[in-house]
């Protein structure tokens, strides 16, 4: 039924423009997000073709004989139109795991894409997964995920930071300086856990160029000084808080604050989502209660960032 071509630069713009009208995708997918770490990942992507027209495609990468799509992006998974079917993606998956096997693949590694990431609803693949691939639950992330329609009153202690921050005057920017922001992100970074940003400075400035309307900078300033900043990617109907910091001034007057409520109570109140990112360590077994307690404090609930796997 399917014809499965690897992907190569040939490919570019129908992958792009799949990925401009697929229900289920993001940015992160185009080839000029995917290909910035290019170095580090074996790409693997694959296009599926019926009947000579370009039906779905699902970014990946190859480590060895293992499958995966994709741990270089925060999700991944088989990107779907509306056309697309059920009955369809459980055939696909038949012939996915027939051309894996023949391409050398032993396992795989399958990063769903969180629900609230679906324009309509996109869940055929977990279907197909449970049914064609027998696959088994490797690995869930507890994401914290603000409905922003719903108005949820925030925790008191933020409302007291938010307070502080008025009082202070805390100035809110919006499209400010990365530059100026990184350091103090890799400082908070290196000061709790021990490691710096998963991009770079000069990479997630690249990826800025590329995308100055999906990636946006929010600083927040005590007079001139910046005290902390939230690096935010807009993702159709879903704000993702990509990157967070703030120097000890920032969490004394409450420069989180500031910078929330003007994004969720002013600036994107037409999204329908905040993604506040998630809170585990090893696998999803370890929460980081301090974390989400914290994000749970603007109105936040729990969304899964499901990872699945199985043998071929």
């Amino acid at each position: 039924m399917f014809e499965i071509r690897r992907y190569t630069a040939a490919d570019h713009d129908a992958w792009n423009d799949y990925v401009a009208r697929a229900r289920n995708a993001t940015f992160l997918f185009y080839r000029e997000y995917m290909d910035y770490h290019a170095d580090r990942f074996r790409d693997h992507s694959l296009l599926f073709y019926k009947a000579n027209r370009l039906y779905a495609v699902m970014p990946a990468h190859a480590v060895s004989e293992l499958f995966c799509t994709h741990r270089g992006l925060t999700y991944g998974g088989l990107l779907m139109d509306e056309g697309v079917t059920t009955a369809n993606v459980l055939a696909l998956f038949e012939e996915l795991n027939d051309y894996l096997r023949r391409s050398g693949f032993r396992r795989v590694l399958y990063r769903a894409i969180p629900w609230v990431y679906h324009r309509l609803p996109s869940e055929e693949d977990q279907y197909a997964m449970f049914w064609k691939c027998h696959a088994r639950l490797q690995q869930r992330m507890s994401g914290t995920v603000v409905s922003i329609g719903e108005h949820l009153r925030w925790r008191k202690d933020h409302r007291q930071r938010l307070r502080q921050s008025q009082d202070a005057s805390i100035r809110v920017e919006r499209n400010g300086s990365i530059e100026a922001f990184w350091p103090i992100l890799n400082a908070n970074l290196k000061q709790k856990f021990g490691v710096e940003s998963v991009h770079t400075l000069d990479e997630i400035l690249l990826l800025k160029s590329r995308f100055p309307d999906n990636i946006v900078q929010y600083n927040a300033y005590l007079g001139d000084e910046l005290v902390g900043g939230v690096t935010f990617y807009v993702m159709g109907h879903v704000l993702h808080s990509q990157y967070s910091g703030t120097t000890e001034k920032g969490r004394q007057t409450g420069a989180m604050e500031a910078i929330h409520e003007q994004v969720l109570c002013h600036d994107y109140t037409q999204m329908r989502y905040c993604d506040l990112g998630t809170s585990n360590e090893g696998g999803g077994r370890v929460l980081n209660e301090g974390l989400i307690s914290h994000k749970e404090g603007y109105g936040g609930r729990t969304v899964c960032y499901d990872t699945y796997e199985w043998e071929l």
